[in-house]
C-alpha cells in the first residue's frame, strides 16, 4: 500500500482530495548497485511536506503528481545492495508514505537499534531536536538570565526549544493554542509562563510578562504573531525564524513584518536557517539530546498514530493545529 500526491495546495490548505491511495503498487523492481528495499516501520508528519508537495521548498527536489508521498522516516533494511548495510540495520532518511520502499543508501543512516528507536530517530534525536538544538545555541545564542519566547510552541519543534532555553537558564515563555496545551508546557515541559493566543492578546500578555523586552524570539509562526513580538524586542535580541506556519495557507506571498525595523533600532539581529547547515555537527547535537534525556531534563513527548491509512488525516491535523509535541505515524512493528 502506497498514498501518491494527487494535487498541488498552493495557496490553500490541505485537503484528503491531494492524496491517492493506491492499494496495489506494482512490485518494485530488482535492487541497482547502492540501492535498499526498506520496510518503513514509522513516519514524521512536519510542516516541510506541504512545502514539498507545492515544490517551492529550493532546498528538496522537486516532486510530481502520482509519485509516492515522501516523509522522513525509519524502516528495517529487507535487502541490501549496498556496502556497509545489511538486511535487519535500521536505518533512517527521507522515506514515503508505503509500506515497502526502494532508495539510496547513501541517502540512509544507520540509527541504534534500541527501545523507542524509531520514536527517538524522528522526534527528539531527528530533526525536530537537532533544529531545536541547532537553532537555538547557534543562532539564539541564550545567555542565563535571557527572555525567550517561542511561537507554536506545543510542537514537536517549539517543545524541545523551550526546554532546552530552561537548560541555558532562560526565561522561557511559549505561545500555543487552547488552555490545555498551555498548562502541559507550564506543568510537564517546565514553561515558565504560556499564553494562550486563542483567548489572550498576545501582544499586551508579552509586555506584562516581558516589561524588559524579549532576548531571543523563536518563531515558528510568522504573519501578525511575528509583526507583534518584533515590536516587543530587546536590544542585541536574537530573533530566530525557523517556520511560517500563518504562511501556510495563504495565497500569494505573505506580507513582510511593518516592524522590521525594530531590528535596527535595537540593534538586534534576525536569521533563519536550515538544519543542513549544520549537517558536520549532527551527531554532536544528537549526543548532547540523548545526554539530557538520560538526565532526565528533556521530556519526550510525542503522538503516534496508528496505521498507514490514516496518514493523510494525521498529516491534516498538524496544519490544523491539534498535536501536542511530535506528530509521527507507525506503519508497522
Amino acid at each position: 500500500m502506497r498514498w501518491t500526491i494527487a494535487a498541488r495546495p498552493i495557496a490553500r490548505e490541505l485537503v484528503p482530495e491531494d492524496f491517492e491511495k493506491d492499494a496495489n503498487p506494482a512490485a518494485s523492481p530488482a535492487l541497482r548497485e547502492g540501492e535498499l528495499r526498506v520496510a518503513v516501520l514509522m513516519l514524521s508528519c512536519d510542516p516541510a511536506q506541504k512545502g514539498w508537495m507545492e515544490n517551492v521548498a529550493g532546498y528538496a527536489e522537486p516532486t510530481e503528481i502520482g509519485q509516492t508521498m515522501p516523509a522522513l522516516g525509519v524502516g528495517r533494511v529487507l535487502e541490501s545492495a549496498a556496502p556497509g548495510f545489511a538486511p535487519g540495520d535500521l536505518v533512517q532518511g527521507l522515506l514515503g508514505w508505503a509500506t515497502e520502499m526502494v532508495v539510496a543508501a547513501e541517502a540512509m543512516r544507520k540509527v541504534r537499534d534500541e527501545p523507542d528507536a524509531p520514536r527517538l530517530a524522528l522526534g527528539l534525536l531527528g530533526s525536530s531536536g537537532l533544529t531545536a538544538y541547532f537553532g537555538l545555541t547557534r543562532i539564539g545564542v541564550p545567555q542565563a538570565g535571557d527572555t525567550l519566547v517561542v511561537t507554536g510552541a506545543a510542537g514537536g519543534v517549539g517543545s524541545i526549544v523551550g526546554q532546552i532555553g530552561k537548560i541555558a537558564g532562560c526565561r522561557v515563555i511559549g505561545i500555543a493554542g487552547g488552555p490545555d496545551k498551555c498548562r502541559w508546557l507550564t506543568e510537564e515541559l517546565g514553561f515558565d509562563h504560556a499564553i494562550d493566543y486563542k483567548a489572550e492578546k498576545v501582544k499586551a500578555r508579552v509586555r506584562e510578562l516581558a516589561p524588559d523586552g524579549i532576548d531571543v524570539l523563536w518563531d515558528n509562526v510568522g504573519g501578525q504573531m511575528l509583526e507583534d513580538l518584533l515590536a516587543r524586542i530587546a536590544r542585541k535580541a536574537r530573533v530566530v525564524i525557523c517556520g511560517g506556519i500563518a504562511r501556510y495557507q495563504q495565497q500569494g506571498r505573505p506580507p513582510g513584518p511593518a516592524s522590521y525595523f525594530n531590528i535596527v533600532f535595537k540593534s538586534a539581529r534576525m536569521e533563519g536557517f536550515l538544519l543542513g547547515d549544520f549537517a558536520e555537527d549532527h551527531d554532536i547535537g544528537r549526543d548532547r539530546l540523548r545526554k539530557w534525556l538520560a538526565e532526565g531534563r528533556i521530556v519526550q513527548r510525542d503522538e503516534v498514530v496508528d496505521g498507514l491509512e490514516n496518514a493523510p488525516q494525521t498529516l491534516l491535523r498538524l496544519f490544523r493545529g491539534e498535536n501536542r509535541g511530535k506528530l509521527l505515524i507507525k506503519v508497522a512493528q
